[in-house]
Order: structure tokens, then C-alpha cells, then sequence
């Protein structure tokens, strides 16, 4: 039986993608390095901010990916929610969950920092038993270590967790710590990623995920 759940939170619980690309577009564009379509970045999010800085830049600049990283965080951060808005049925799914007593909690590798922003901007009147965004010194996912801590912090074993991604990246987090791994389709990759890396069940939106839990 799922006694708990877990999010992510890009392309899961709030359609982060165009002000994802807004930042990193403004920042090749002040060094007068080719952008890309909003579109890619779907493919570039879901493993931290370092990652996707990886990604962006031109291949020839890679090696200075580490010393680029403060001036995009500050960008990033200064930008506060911006346009990014939660999913249709974020809000009302979170809540009905909340007054069925089913803990929950929120492990991104989207910077801490930027992470509880965006959760208490968007979630104020949510409750989480943990928020937690990447660290330094904790490995990102699909390392399940924060996945593990978002599970004692429910106060649930891991098995009887349930673990909504929207990418490889999610699915194999659960996986790798013993959850129930949910797909999101709705989000920034597809049904088809997610089953090839472990989804057992795909929720076309995330108003379905109460009843394939909890049926």
C-alpha cells in the first residue's frame, strides 16, 4: 500500500521549460554563443543546473562549464518564478491529496535554493513534509539518497512510496531506491522514455495519479 509520495518538480508538478530556456538563451546570447529552441531543452533538463549548463554551451567550452555555473545560478535566481506556472491540476490534486493524510514531498535536482523558491510561490498553501533541490556534497539523482530522505521525512519505508517524474532520471531514482516508479507523461519527455527506464504505471495528467495509487 503507497503511504506516501514524492515529485519531481520540472516538467512534473510546474511547466518550468520556457523560462529554463529564457535563462540559458540569454546567457549564450551574452557571450555570442548559438541558442537553442525551447524545445531542446526538454532533453537538456533533469539533471541539475551544472548539466544543463553542460549541455548548452558549445562542445569547444565544455572544460569551463564549473566556472560558468555561479553566473547562471544568480541569473536563474534572480528571475524568481517568472512564467513558470504549475500543471492543470497541480494545485487541486496536491490538496485532495493532503486531506486524504498522504504525505508528500518534493526531490528535484533543480538547485535548492531555487527549488523552495518556487515551491513556496506556487505551493504556499501545500504541505510538504520535505522540499529538497540539489545540494552541493549529495549526489543528484538517480542517486536515491534524497529520495531515502524524503521517504523518513513522510515517514514511510520506501517501499510504500511512490516516486512522479517526468524523465529517465526519475524513474530510475525510484527504481534505484525500492519506490513505485509513476511516469508523467504530461511532462518534458514522454511515455516512451519513461517505460524504457522503469516506469511501472504512466498517469496521462497528474489528476490521475491519486487513482492509480490509491485504487
Amino acid at each position: 500500500m503507497i503511504k506516501a509520495i514524492l515529485f519531481d518538480l520540472d516538467g512534473t508538478l510546474v511547466d518550468t521549460l520556457a523560462d529554463i530556456a529564457t535563462v540559458m538563451n540569454g546567457f549564450l546570447r551574452s557571450r555570442s554563443w548559438p541558442e537553442h529552441p525551447e524545445e531542446d531543452y526538454r532533453q537538456m533538463v533533469g539533471r541539475g543546473l551544472a548539466n544543463l549548463i553542460r549541455a548548452a554551451i558549445p562542445a569547444s567550452e565544455a572544460h569551463r562549464s564549473d566556472e560558468l555555473y555561479d553566473e547562471v545560478f544568480t541569473v536563474y535566481d534572480s528571475m524568481g518564478i517568472g512564467a513558470s506556472q504549475p500543471y492543470p491540476g497541480a494545485i487541486e490534486t496536491l490538496e485532495a491529496l493532503n486531506a486524504a493524510g498522504i504525505p508528500l514531498a518534493v526531490v528535484s535536482n533543480k538547485p535548492d535554493a531555487i527549488t523552495k523558491k518556487m515551491m513556496a510561490g506556487l505551493f504556499s498553501d501545500i504541505r510538504f513534509a520535505l522540499v529538497r533541490g540539489g545540494l552541493d556534497g549529495v549526489a543528484p539523482k538517480p542517486d536515491p539518497s534524497s529520495a531515502f530522505e524524503a521517504a523518513r521525512a513522510c515517514g514511510a519505508a520506501p517501499a510504500d512510496c511512490a516516486f512522479v517524474g517526468d524523465s529517465d532520471v526519475d524513474m530510475k531514482t525510484a527504481v534505484a531506491a525500492g519506490m513505485l516508479p509513476i511516469g508523467a507523461a504530461w511532462g518534458f519527455r514522454g511515455e516512451v522514455e519513461l517505460r524504457a527506464a522503469g516506469a511501472t504505471l504512466i498517469a496521462a495528467s497528474i489528476a490521475n495519479v491519486p487513482g492509480l495509487i490509491l485504487s
